[in-house]
């Protein structure tokens, strides 16, 4: 098995504008790696994220990428360097870069991106 037939990546919109959306609760309901589109927002989409280990190097041809942390910590290995996220704290990565994340525990992220992005890479 690889890595990318391991994730469980739902790109289907499950939200609708004025629908109460509890992070917590379907944070709770899933294990890693799990990646759901939560909702649109104008030509974006909210992702929501539980992953724990590391995801593969990528990168996105046309579209930045934002990681927000709700719980946990999430590592993003750039080239040059590495940023690590603490519960609060946001990133985000510009098209071209390349990228990887890696959770050393299980970890909770909110992910903003434009929603014609393929969440494993161009």
């Amino acid at each position: 098995m690889t890595d990318q037939d391991r994730y469980a990546i739902h790109v289907d919109v499950q939200f609708n504008p004025l629908e109460l959306i509890d992070v917590p609760a379907l944070a709770a309901a899933h294990e890693p790696w799990f990646n759901q589109s939560l909702c649109r927002v104008n030509d974006c989409v909210v992702r929501l994220g539980v992953v724990q280990g590391e995801f593969h190097w990528h990168h996105h041809d046309l579209e930045d990428e934002f990681f927000y942390v709700v719980q946990g910590s999430l590592i993003i290995d750039l080239e040059d360097r590495s940023v690590t996220l603490m519960p609060g704290q946001g990133f985000t990565v510009p098209k071209l870069v390349e990228h990887r994340t890696r959770a050393p525990e299980r970890t909770v992220i909110l992910m903003f991106e434009g929603s014609g992005v393929k969440p494993t890479g161009d």
